[in-house]
């Protein structure tokens, strides 16, 4: 909501490079444990502390990007030394990062042309959606 009026009063500064970093650390600590990147969670909190799309963005690809080959490597190890099934879909995680990184490469080239409380709202939107497709999945 904050995107569509106007500030009262001056913007608070932005977050420190220390807030950023431990925050980036535990970000990507929940991500790596639930599998999710750190990014999809580090881009919509930024960006909620006044940072501009087209600086948090590259930031938190790169975030899930690291936090996806750690995950992978972890889970590719494990799965040669413990018993059971946790090996990763490799087939799957690779034709997710194409389609990630062809994303990426589009999003890179129309971010420019859009207007930065578009942005905003369609980073809001999609975060608010995926908190409801959670919690009815934590409640079915």
């Amino acid at each position: 909501m904050r995107t569509l009026r106007p500030p009262r009063g001056p913007a608070g500064p932005p977050p420190s490079r220390r807030a950023i970093g431990l925050l980036a650390v535990v970000v990507g600590m929940a991500g790596g444990m639930y599998g999710i990147g750190g990014g999809s969670l580090l881009g919509p909190i930024l960006v909620g502390r006044g940072l501009p799309v087209a600086g948090v963005a590259p930031a938190a690809l790169a975030s899930t990007f690291v936090t996806s080959i750690a995950g992978a490597l972890t889970f590719g190890v494990l799965s040669l030394t413990t018993t059971g099934d946790i090996a990763p879909e490799w087939a799957l995680g690779l034709v997710c990062g194409l389609g990630g990184l062809i994303g990426g490469y589009v999003g890179a080239h129309l971010q420019p042309r859009l207007p930065e409380t578009g942005l905003r709202l369609l980073l809001g939107g999609l975060a608010i959606a995926v908190a409801g497709m959670y919690a009815v999945q934590a409640l079915a």
